[in-house]
């Protein structure tokens, strides 16, 4: 069976204008991460956009799955040691 190679994807150009301040920010935060600049805006760009895609999608369910996931959200959370060791662990920013 022939296998089907995909076409190299393409590259295509995005220009932005920004403020210096905003660009040095950018620089910084990329230096931090390792990363070049171009490189960080892609990455924070996508996740970004990734996250609004997914705010705004549509999940759609039967009404049985609905009421069961409904009860599940009402319902009080059953005590095990993980959650008790939880709720008596003061938090970090306490410390």
């Amino acid at each position: 069976m022939p296998t089907v190679q995909e076409p190299p994807s393409q590259r295509q150009t995005l220009n932005l204008r920004i403020k210096t301040e905003e660009r040095d920010l950018i620089d910084r935060a990329a230096r931090a991460s390792g990363k070049h600049r171009t490189e960080f805006i892609l990455d924070a760009t996508r996740r970004a956009a990734e996250e609004t895609v997914l705010d705004h999608a549509l999940l759609r369910v039967g009404s049985d799955a609905f009421a069961a996931f409904q009860a599940r959200l009402d319902a009080p959370p059953e005590p095990n040691e993980r959650l008790r060791e939880t709720m008596q662990t003061p938090p970090l920013w306490a410390k």
